[in-house]
């Protein structure tokens, strides 16, 4: 994969999508009389069907065997693969891929479909009640050589704890055990794939008359009765331009959990004298006889096929010239063979060989089954109908919305992002048809929904791995995802009981703001002070110095203002990220952490060994090689000296930006480790905070012992003790994110969206990323009040205007966090404390935010629990409403018994709200009631003026009794307006 690089300085404001690889039709091919319908359990509680007559793959759970969970399209192939190199284009976090396919094997032949236990496939053969004479035993026996009885490799098929006895087994982050019992049955699906049609039916003639005959060998030694057996497979074919190639696939289904199936497409490692992959002829190039000669006088005669696997990345062309053929990568030269089978090879030469990097899995779908999820995704929340890539990347400003996506294209190379660019995606999703489905590995891939009666999968690696979920409705099914890639922890109290206040500007400037909080009476938790280490002015307005220790000039007296705060029950919250900023231009730095850096090798480098320095705005940054055990240990060490002046959290921001053509300490992939930086950063983020918290319940224990028993001390004192390990708890909020980052990161944050009322990225966007990121594990997630993206240039004004910014709050006040953020270009923004209108109308939606408190203890409980997130689409308790599965931002659910709809267009007062059946809802201002007719749901207007929000709570709800007495002792819940 190259890494493209773009010279000019004004671009293509309304660019091109990528080109890739489309959605790819292809051909089944099967001997009906031999590959008859079979039922087959793959573990104790899935059960994987063939039907020989629709031709059709399915797979099906014990508990609803008459439901299909998962199946391939009747008569048509669903597993391919292809040969391809991609470039990809990067622009300050923005990237775009260009795929160029070279070779397509789209015709698929299936030779046998079969049950393994998962003691075969770890090739044990000796135990206490090991019976030699079993059939048992001729299996084992069989695989002792590498094959069975239709060719399967099943020393391959082992799971990587199978390989010795003392390696690990697989844990799930919940604890759970996978593939528990040696005697559980996997499923496995072999057979080839070809790039020619005819040479695919002529292969499965072949295959089905050796399987006839006498039971023989695959590594027999070659003789003169198999000429007819290689003719198929290497004698020159018709005259012509086509390649003709194949390469042997297995699809195999294992159970990992009670309710979880995986999958795994792969193709079978290089053998001697097996057949792999074949190359027939091409037409395509030509080269010197005289360099040909030269090359077989200095080879070996010994027969063997050197051809491409499938696995690693490259590329591949044959060469054809009288009557040889040569198989060559990037211009070396690999192998020759001739059409009688000759041929010479290198030993040194077999693992150079290149190997087809593009798996496709396709799959049937109905025609209105919505997909939800894909992590956090900003302009849709039903991807029907789309083609989804999920890679991590900046998520542009505007994205889509105008005229600034035109703008920021013009200046910077995609810039504007597009309708799928997002920090956090995900390779995972959820129907309506209560489907669930997930991708393993971290490998650029993408989801092809462009189709209405089939999806593709489309994995840019030499395999693919996933789980199929089973589940009966939206809450079991995130439950089953979420135990599977791992829960966000439990938050601490004082993170959920009032306001952060997200300040900057120095010392002076929040001490003012401070003591207007006061005079307005603002439930407050936390100052979030992000301009801790400094700012500077840049292209974009004011951005932090980037050198992670406290700016002296800018917070004089920094220890002070902390512990104010936390005299006064507040918090200090800072800001942080995988970057370092050279610092000559910083005059008062008191270390240089860039050079530190630098010199010890904690950086992020090129193909040359230099640090890599990445664009940002008008500035250059190094990124941490956090694949570094030194990098991570100095790193914890930096963020050790911010808490210990009495932080409790701060914002883990970035994580989207390693480099496609960057070099690792780990010498992993970067193109792999891409969408794996944001979870490796969430991971050192997460040590730090276990290694701290668990540093001060060691110092608490050690005072508890050093200090004399009092018997007087009454119960209120050991709720204070209680209190004060809850103060201990530190909190991080990140904006990058995959699979896996729910896990490690604490909370989460959508990011920069515009400081507009835009439904691709501003205040409607900011909806819709909420509820999709609820729908794939990011339980904790939430907004910055009023937006961040500001733009105030001569020709283009983006400000955040005073009724925005109300109607902001109003949305806010009903989500996990409420936290307030002044932007990148303060000024040109209406703050919350901007005047007395302000300040009021922050106080009420504070208020609110704090009425609800005890139901959001709860949902936080309950989302560390099974996974729930705090703010839900009206899906996830609906499923069946077919309304509600086309709602996209403007309404949503806070747990299951309070019902949202904010006002998100500017100057409108009122909102139409939508009642599911089944259900009584009241409106909290006035007490009206709503109740939908038993067989459809109940639109209605409902008056939404500044200062209430249409929210409702359910009639029957133990929640609406408490949250109306909380508003009313608030004193801001009137009845009438």
């Amino acid at each position: 994969m190259a890494n493209g690089n773009l010279p000019r300085r004004i671009y293509n404001p309304f660019p091109g999508q990528p080109r890739g690889l489309h959605f790819v039709r292809g051909h089944l091919h099967f001997n009906a009389s031999n590959l008859t319908s079979r039922k087959l359990f793959a573990g104790k509680n899935f059960l994987v069907s063939w039907d020989s007559e629709a031709g059709c793959l399915s797979v099906h759970h014990r508990n609803q065997q008459d439901r299909t969970l998962w199946a391939t399209p009747r008569h048509g192939g669903f597993v391919y693969a292809a040969l391809g190199e991609s470039t990809t284009y990067e622009s300050r976090g923005s990237y775009s891929l260009y795929d160029n396919v070279e070779m397509h094997f789209t015709h698929q032949t299936i030779e046998d479909i079969g049950t393994y236990t998962e003691f075969q496939s770890r090739n044990v053969f000796e135990g206490p009640n090991f019976s030699r004479n079993s059939k048992l035993t001729k299996c084992c026996n069989d695989a002792a050589i590498g094959i069975d009885r239709c060719g399967i490799d099943l020393v391959n098929l082992r799971s990587p704890r199978a390989h010795n006895d003392h390696s690990e087994v697989e844990v799930d982050p919940d604890g759970t055990t996978l593939n528990r019992d040696e005697g559980d049955a996997i499923v496995v699906l072999t057979g080839c794939l070809y790039t020619n049609c005819k040479l695919a039916k002529d292969e499965l003639r072949l295959h089905d008359r050796r399987r006839s005959c006498e039971e023989r060998s695959q590594f027999r030694e070659r003789n003169n009765n198999d000429e007819e057996m290689d003719a198929a497979w290497f004698a020159v074919g018709p005259d012509g331009d086509d390649l003709r190639a194949g390469v042997r696939y297995k699809l195999v289904f294992s159970e990992k959990r009670d309710n979880q199936l995986g999958f795994h497409v792969d193709g079978f490692p290089f053998q001697k004298e097996s057949r792999d992959i074949f190359l027939i002829q091409s037409w395509r190039f030509v080269e010197s006889s005289s360099e040909l000669r030269l090359c077989l006088e200095k080879q070996s005669s010994t027969f063997r096929r050197l051809v491409p696997e499938l696995g690693c990345q490259g590329r591949i062309f044959s060469y054809r010239l009288g009557d040889v053929d040569r198989c060559h990568r990037g211009g070396s030269f690999r192998g020759l063979t001739s059409e009688n089978g000759s041929g010479f090879h290198g030993d040194d030469e077999m693992q150079c060989m290149p190997k087809l990097n593009r798996v496709l899995l396709t799959y049937a779908s109905e025609a209105g089954e919505k997909f939800y999820g894909f992590g956090e995704q900003f302009s849709c929340f039903d991807m029907k109908g789309k083609r989804v890539p999920i890679m991590v990347q900046e998520q542009g400003i505007g994205r889509g919305d105008q005229p600034i996506t035109m703008a920021a294209n013009l200046v910077s190379y995609r810039a504007g992002g597009d309708w799928h660019t997002t920090y956090a995606p995900s390779p995972h999703y959820l129907t309506s048809d209560m489907n669930s489905l997930f991708l393993e590995g971290y490998e650029h891939c993408v989801f092809d929904l462009t189709r209405p009666d089939c999806v593709q999968l489309q994995v840019h690696a030499g395999s693919m791995k996933g789980r199929i979920l089973y589940g009966q409705n939206p809450p079991e099914l995130i439950k089953e995802y979420t135990a599977a890639v791992g829960r966000m922890r439990e938050l601490p109290a004082w993170i959920t009981k009032g306001v952060i206040v997200g300040m900057q500007g120095g010392h002076k400037a929040v001490r003012d703001v401070w003591r207007k909080v006061k005079e307005y009476d603002v439930p407050l938790s936390a100052f979030w002070l992000q301009d801790w280490v400094g700012q500077r002015k840049t292209s974009v307005g004011w951005q932090l110095w980037w050198n992670w220790e406290v700016d002296r000039d800018h917070y004089q007296g920094w220890e002070e203002l902390v512990r104010d705060f936390k005299a006064c029950g507040v918090k200090t919250m800072t800001y942080c990220n995988p970057f370092i900023v050279p610092t000559d231009k910083k005059t008062n730095r008191q270390n240089d952490l860039f050079t530190i850096a630098q010199k010890a090798g904690y950086l992020v480098s090129d193909t040359i060994g230099a640090t890599y320095m990445i664009p940002n705005t008008s500035f250059e940054a190094a990124m941490l090689d956090i694949t570094n055990p030194e990098t991570r240990r100095w790193f914890k060490h930096l963020m050790y000296e911010m808490v210990k002046t009495g932080v409790c959290g701060w914002m883990a921001d970035f994580g989207e930006s390693l480099p496609f053509d960057c070099c690792l300490h780990s010498g992993e992939d970067p193109a792999t480790a891409h969408n794996k930086y944001p979870e490796m950063w969430a991971e050192l983020n997460r040590e730090f905070v276990e290694e701290w918290e668990q540093e001060r319940l060691v110092e608490k224990q050690k005072r508890k012992l050093q200090s004399p028993v009092d018997s007087s001390r009454k119960a209120e004192d050991f709720k204070d003790s209680d209190e004060d390990d809850d103060d201990d708890t530190l909190v991080f909020f990140m904006r990058a994110g995959y699979r896996g980052s729910p896990r490690s990161a604490t909370l989460f944050w959508e990011g920069d969206q515009m400081v507009s009322w835009g439904a691709n990225d501003g205040i409607k966007s900011a909806v819709t990323g909420l509820l999709s990121s609820g729908v794939s594990g990011y339980a904790f997630n939430h907004s910055d009040i009023g937006g961040y993206c500001t733009v105030d240039l001569p020709f283009i004004r983006y400000s955040r205007t005073e009724e925005l910014l109300l109607r902001w709050m109003e949305l806010n006040a009903f989500s996990v966090i409420f936290r307030t953020h002044e932007g990148n270009v303060p000024k040109a923004n209406t703050q919350f404390y901007s005047n007395d209108t302000t300040l009021r109308h922050f106080t009420r939606s504070a208020k609110i935010y704090k009425a609800w408190e005890f139901y959001r203890r709860q949902l936080v409980k309950e989302a560390a629990a099974v996974g729930m997130p705090v703010v839900r689409h009206l899906f996830l308790h609906y499923p069946e409403d077919k309304y509600v599965q086309t709602i996209v931002y403007k309404q949503f659910l806070v747990g299951s018994e309070i019902l949202v709809v904010p006002v998100l267009d500017k100057g409108h007062t009122q909102v139409q709200a939508y009642f599911p059946s089944g259900d009584v809802w009241e409106h909290v201002w006035t007490g009206h009631q709503y109740r939908a007719p038993a067989t459809q749901g109940l639109k209605v207007w409902v008056q939404a003026p500044l200062g209430y929000p249409a929210v409702f709570v359910k009639k029957d709800s133990w929640v609406r009794q408490q949250f109306i007495h909380n508003l009313e002792k608030e004193n801001i819940l009137e009845k009438t307006w």
